[in-house]
C-alpha cells in the first residue's frame, strides 16, 4: 500500500469511530504500531485535528474530506459495477471493492450517499459459476509484477499438462475467469480458464514482453475470439 493511500485509510477509520487505538489501526493496515505513530504525527503536524495519544488512543474531531462529486448516473455505475465484482470476484478482490464504496461513502454528500443505497441495480450471487481452486490474489499479483507462473492445466479435452506462462491480464469473459498469457510450451499466445487450473506456482523468474508479446499483441492476435 502506497504511504498516501494509508494515510487516507487512516482519516477514514478515525472518522467512522470514536476512539481508534493504535495498534488496532496498525492490525487493520497491516504496519508495525511505529509506521502508525508516525503517520499520525505527521497527519497532525499537517493539520489534520486528531487528539489522542500513544498507548491511549486517537480520534478525529470536526473534519471532513471535500465532497467528491458524481452524478445519479456515475453513482450508478459504480454500484453496479462493485456489485458485479462482490458477486463474481473472488473474496479478497470482493472485499477491496466494497472497500471502496466505503470510501465513496464516506465523502459523498448526503443526497448521494442515499442514492447510492437505493440504487436497484443489482448482481445476485446465486448465479452458475465453476469453481476456482488456484488463489486469483496470486495470480493477479504475478500479472502485476511480471513473474512467471507454472500452471497445471486440464483442457476442454481434459487433457492435462504443465505450462510455464508469462501471465499478461486476468480477463473476466462471464462466467468464467481467463488468463491471457504467453505460453512458453507453445511459444504462443494461450488463454486458460481459471477453473481449469489444477494447480498454480508464481515463480521468481521475472519477465518483459518482447515485441509480438505484449497484451496489445495478444487482442490483435485474434485469441481472444479463438480461446
Amino acid at each position: 500500500m502506497r504511504r498516501a493511500d494509508r494515510l487516507f485509510d487512516i482519516i477514514q477509520i478515525l472518522r467512522r469511530k470514536k476512539l481508534v487505538r493504535a495498534q488496532d489501526l496498525a492490525e487493520k493496515l497491516e504496519v508495525s504500531e511505529r509506521t502508525i505513530y508516525r503517520d499520525i504525527s505527521d497527519l497532525m503536524a499537517s493539520g489534520v485535528p486528531i487528539e489522542g495519544e500513544a498507548g491511549v488512543g486517537y480520534i478525529l474531531r470536526g473534519y471532513d474530506l471535500p465532497p467528491i462529486m458524481f452524478n445519479e448516473q456515475e453513482i450508478e455505475a459504480l454500484v453496479l459495477g462493485v456489485r458485479i465484482v462482490e458477486s463474481w470476484a473472488d473474496p479478497e478482490l470482493a472485499a477491496a471493492a466494497g472497500g471502496v464504496i466505503a470510501k465513496i461513502e464516506a465523502v459523498v454528500p448526503d443526497r448521494l450517499r442515499r442514492h447510492m443505497a437505493e440504487t436497484a441495480l443489482l448482481a445476485p450471487a446465486d448465479h452458475l459459476a465453476e469453481p476456482i481452486l488456484i488463489d486469483p490474489g496470486e495470480l493477479r499479483l504475478a500479472v502485476r509484477n511480471q513473474k512467471k507462473v507454472r500452471i497445471d492445466y486440464r483442457d476442454a479435452s481434459n487433457q492435462r499438462s504443465r505450462r510455464v506462462v508469462w501471465p499478461l491480464a486476468v480477463a473476466f469473459f462471464g462466467p468464467v475467469w481467463i488468463l491471457a498469457s504467453w505460453c512458453e510450451l507453445r511459444q504462443d499466445f494461450r488463454s486458460f480458464r481459471l477453473d481449469r487450473m489444477a494447480e498454480l506456482l508464481v515463480l521468481d523468474d521475472t519477465f518483459e514482453p518482447d515485441p509480438d508479446r505484449t497484451m496489445d499483441d495478444f487482442l490483435d492476435s485474434g485469441w481472444v475470439k479463438r480461446g
